[in-house]
């Protein structure tokens, strides 16, 4: 799997953090999503997998490898 996010997307409501936080941050300032890991391990897809669903603003952008 390959995260990307798009920063002028978000809004800062923090579900992502609050559902993987091994995998997304907020910039303290705004609240901007800060992605911190682009093509996490497999037991990670699921809770990344959700915080794409649940993202108000759909900047969470999922792929698979290959």
């Amino acid at each position: 799997m390959k995260v990307t996010v798009d920063e002028e997307k978000c809004c800062g409501a923090g579900q992502c953090v609050l559902i993987a936080p091994e995998v997304f941050d907020q910039r303290d300032e705004d609240g901007i999503v800060v992605l911190l890991d682009a093509e996490p391990p497999a037991d990670r897809h699921p809770a990344v997998q959700e915080s794409a669903d649940v993202c108000p603003a759909a900047a969470i952008r999922l792929s698979t490898r290959g």
